[in-house]
């Protein structure tokens, strides 16, 4: 389903903010777009060493956020599982913690794992929306620097490893 005018500058405009937000924090790359052509998924993603990025995706038509890190290649992949496999913890309690040290409040957050169009590898959780004006909120914005910056704190070690080899 299209977006109408009003929908796409809605996403367009909440995008140009969170842009500006990470433009000053030397650990996010410069904003990269991976749309798909149907306007489903509308990928904003930051680079945070090779082959890793962090990622918001717009999903205009649930209407939903969805925050995470990803990878293109297989051994960045295991990477980021060993992280989590180290702590003991479960994927849920992992990003939890991060999301706890970025001063989000959020137990146990729902985190997928998945392969995404046979050649991402990705961990994403979903910010629901109760409508797509919410993205032009303050209070969405505010906790969607918390959920990146809390993935980031998360997989800091294959996050520094990936940045340390670009």
């Amino acid at each position: 389903m299209p977006l109408t005018a009003q929908d796409s500058k809605i996403v367009a405009d909440f995008r140009a903010a969170l842009d500006r937000k990470l433009a000053g924090d030397p650990r996010f790359g410069t904003p990269q777009r991976e749309d798909r052509a149907d306007g489903s998924h509308l990928v904003s993603r930051y680079s945070v060493g090779e082959k890793l990025w962090l990622e918001v995706i717009a999903r205009p038509a649930i209407p939903q956020l969805k925050i995470g890190i990803m990878t293109d290649d297989r051994w960045t992949n295991e990477e980021l599982e060993e992280a989590i496999e180290e702590t003991g913890d479960t994927m849920e309690e992992f990003i939890e913690s991060g999301f706890d040290e970025a001063g989000l409040d959020w137990p146990e957050p729902v985190v997928e794992h998945y392969r995404d169009q046979g050649k991402y590898f990705c961990f994403h959780t979903a910010l629901d929306l109760k409508s797509l004006t919410e993205l032009g909120a303050e209070a969405t914005m505010m906790k969607v620097m918390q959920m990146l910056n809390g993935y980031a704190i998360a997989f800091a070690k294959p996050i520094n490893k990936a940045a340390s080899a670009g």
